[in-house]
């Protein structure tokens, strides 16, 4: 629990927030209550959260450099989202952030008003209107519904694992996972980042193919057949589909299911 002098200095009081140790909720290292408005809290919020989170040493050619570990402009649009989509109906809960050793999650209150996995190409909708529009004005969010599209963006940049988003009793939760080595990732997560990819890729009016997939995990060229494996799965598991069903596999390019 922070102290009350931490307390007078944190402008982040719009939503709720928690430090744990490990990977789960037994051990709090540090809570904070949300005392202020959207637009007075926001900026102090994201500020707030960046100290807490964890940072990765990388090694450049002459110099060691740190990098947050979640991509700051995922973080800030995952908080905004869930501030703008949280369903006021909903009594004693509110948007949540909690920051565990080897992930991220950040929780609101309400339905999704799309379906998950059609997240990225689905037209905007928004819950609640006024308070997006107040969000836009005041230079916080888009209302071009933009804003998923980046996430998965940044954290393909990154490298990171691929986003979750959950649907916990009649609430909405994403999930940004630590950096993890591809070898480490489980076949699961590796059809998911590949399923998010070619959604990404459609929304960009391009296909996924074996090229952009390396490039999306940092595979090498001479391991293409790496990223074939990876294809291979998400096609079994019918997440994604061929372009065109003629196509050889060279040079083959591949669509979201849904496309």
């Amino acid at each position: 629990m922070l102290a009350d002098g931490d307390r007078e200095s944190v402008d982040a009081g719009i939503t709720d927030s928690g430090v744990y140790k490990g990977k789960g909720r037994l051990h709090t290292v540090r809570e904070q209550e949300g005392r202020k408005g959207y637009a007075s809290g926001f900026e102090g919020l994201i500020e707030y959260l960046s100290a807490l989170l964890p940072r990765n040493e990388v090694i450049g050619k002459a110099l060691r450099q740190d990098v947050p570990m979640y991509p700051d402009l995922a973080v800030r649009e995952l908080i905004a989202n869930a501030l703008i989509h949280q369903d006021f109906s909903v009594g004693g809960a509110g948007p949540m952030v909690e920051i565990f050793d080897d992930r991220l999650e950040i929780t609101n209150p309400g339905e999704p008003l799309v379906e998950i996995e059609r997240f990225l190409d689905s037209p905007p909708r928004s819950r609640n209107e006024a308070l997006a529009s107040f969000m836009r004005r005041v230079g916080i969010c888009e209302e071009r519904g933009s804003g998923v599209d980046k996430v998965v963006f940044e954290t393909e940049f990154y490298q990171l694992p691929p986003p979750r988003w959950e649907r916990p009793d009649g609430s909405l939760r994403v999930v940004l996972f630590a950096h993890r080595e591809l070898r480490s990732m489980d076949k699961q997560e590796r059809v998911h980042a590949c399923y998010l990819h070619a959604c990404l890729k459609y929304v960009m009016r391009e296909q996924m193919t074996n090229t952009s997939l390396r490039e999306r995990f940092g595979i090498e060229s001479r391991n293409s057949a790496t990223a074939s494996r990876i294809i291979r799965d998400a096609l079994e598991a019918k997440v994604i589909k061929p372009y065109d069903p003629e196509q050889g596999k060279k040079n083959a390019r591949y669509l979201p299911h849904w496309a």
